[in-house]
């Protein structure tokens, strides 16, 4: 693997070498952002709280059912790497053709548990009366297009196993535009509301996965592969669910109590239902450079710790924590004072940018833990401790964040900033032990 400036990553300046790595990947998390926040912008500018309110649920469920599959994926990912990296294609095809077979199986059992209960899953997310058919709605037919969002992780997940990182960016421009084209026609012309931006979101996927098949066609692949090989074969599957399962079980964890969070503020109107939705997607902007940080610290840390170069990974841990707090500082700037006219892109209710504005004023603190949090996540990840990561993501999520939620819910008179203060607490109890697993492994190891 090469930095963006062309020189290894296990030499040259650490800072220079890490930010010119994480730059691009800050650019692709950004459009992937931009795809996401695309409906909910949309559907609160042409089609009002009640319609936003549902795609604000509906995609919360589906972000979650996202993350697991990717988390999946990654799998097939490390599966097709190690394969290419030993020069073994016809195995790596194998695995290929295995993943293709798992993700198959997945994507119907999710179809099937969507489809015919959206209504059920709808109101077991205590959706406001006022916006429960278009919840309903929204959660149906991305339920309907669930063969497509799986089928375009597994292809990216595939592409970024033999190397390529290009394709599945050009990818997910293609899909951004497309999607915000679809939401243009089908909410602010047809006034389909969160339906159309349902459509629209499924319909972009399906066109980047045909996509997708194309620069297949057309690229000299590395690996063999035949249709025989789509077939479960054992060795393949049990090592893609090895590697996928303890991230896809985290990322549902963890997702949950984000999930967990709407269900509350669902159960407290349709304005503040809309109104998180709103800030959890100003969130994902706001929380980008650390993102950014922890999968290429992930990358800085793996390569230079297979040289040998251990120093070197503490100190781009280090490297990366100082420069994401000054970023973590200007976003959280951003949000606990600009939180108003940031909420303003997604929506025109002034109650609801209000309530959206209180609530980011929690995940203004949270802005600079994650700065801290989510390099440490990186550069555990870099050194294999996934075992840890998955358990201080599920200890976050399950002992802290929604015992917090569930207590400052019953508080009388709560607001949002209160139940948006689960988030930064839970931070601070996963930094705690990300501190002591350092200080552990860095003795025993290094």
């Amino acid at each position: 693997m090469k930095s963006v400036s062309g020189g290894s990553l296990v030499e040259g300046n650490i800072l220079k070498s890490l930010i010119s790595f994480a730059f691009p990947v800050l650019l692709a998390l950004f459009l992937q952002a931009m795809y996401g926040a695309a409906d909910l912008i949309i559907v609160g500018k042409f089609a009002g709280t009640y319609e936003q309110s549902g795609v604000a649920s509906g995609s919360q469920l589906f972000n979650m059912i996202t993350m697991v599959i990717t988390g999946l994926t990654m799998g097939v990912t490390v599966f097709v790497g190690d394969c290419i990296g030993a020069n073994r294609p016809k195995q790596a095809g194998k695995g290929i053709g295995a993943g293709i077979a798992i993700f198959a199986v997945i994507a119907i059992i999710i179809t099937l548990l969507i489809v015919p209960f959206s209504s059920a899953l709808a109101k077991a997310m205590h959706a406001p009366k006022e916006a429960f058919e278009q919840t309903s709605n929204y959660i149906k037919i991305c339920g309907i297009g669930t063969v497509f969002i799986t089928a375009y992780n597994v292809i990216g997940a595939i592409f970024r196993g033999i190397g390529d990182s290009k394709t599945p960016l050009i990818t997910v421009v293609i899909a951004c535009i497309i999607n915000i084209v679809g939401d243009l026609i089908l909410v602010a012309v047809f006034n389909m509301g969160a339906s159309g931006a349902a459509i629209a979101t499924v319909s972009a996927q399906a066109i980047s996965v045909f996509v997708s098949f194309y620069f297949i066609s057309k690229k000299q692949l590395p690996f063999s592969f035949s249709k025989k090989y789509i077939t479960f074969d054992s060795s393949c599957v049990k090592k893609i669910l090895f590697i996928g399962t303890p991230i896809a079980l985290q990322e549902l964890l963890v997702q949950f109590s984000f999930l967990f969070i709407q269900v509350v503020v669902n159960s407290m109107g349709v304005m503040e239902s809309a109104a998180v939705g709103v800030a959890e997607k100003v969130c994902v902007f706001l929380m980008l450079v650390a993102s950014a940080y922890m999968q290429s610290i992930s990358a800085f840390v793996a390569q230079n710790n297979g040289a040998g170069n251990f120093e070197r990974s503490k100190k781009s841990l280090f490297y990366g924590i100082k420069t994401a707090l000054v970023a973590g500082f200007i976003m959280g700037s951003l949000a606990f004072f600009g939180g108003s006219l940031l909420s303003s892109v997604f929506s025109n209710e002034i109650e609801v940018i209000a309530f959206a504005h209180e609530y980011l004023k929690a995940y203004a603190i949270d802005c600079l833990l994650t700065a801290i949090l989510f390099c440490f996540i990186g550069y555990f990840n870099g050194c294999g401790k996934t075992i840890f990561v998955m358990l201080q993501g599920v200890f976050g999520a399950f002992c802290v964040r929604i015992p917090v939620v569930f207590l400052m819910s019953n508080i009388e008179g709560a607001t949002l900033f209160h139940i948006g203060l689960s988030t930064p607490i839970s931070s601070v109890v996963q930094i705690i032990l990300c501190l002591l697993a350092y200080r552990f492994y860095k003795n025993k190891y290094y």
